[in-house]
């Protein structure tokens, strides 16, 4: 599985300091995402579900939010 960060996100919030579109691998066994993968770089990321965007991310205390 592929996973992107940075770019416009198409909701206007795109970070003003974000590099070029970046790509990087994520590696799954079966079902399982760890989620030290997806936060190695960024306490945050959006997830493009169909027209939508959602934010998750990592908290403080180490637990996450989903929000719309």
């Amino acid at each position: 599985m592929t996973s992107t960060s940075g770019g416009k996100t198409g909701d206007g919030s795109a970070h003003a300091a974000s590099p070029a579109l970046t790509v990087r691998s994520v590696v799954m066994n079966g079902n399982r995402i760890d989620s030290r993968e997806l936060f190695a770089v960024e306490r945050e990321i959006i997830i493009a579900h169909g027209e939508d965007n959602y934010r998750l991310r990592l908290t403080s205390q180490n637990k996450l939010i989903l929000t719309k």
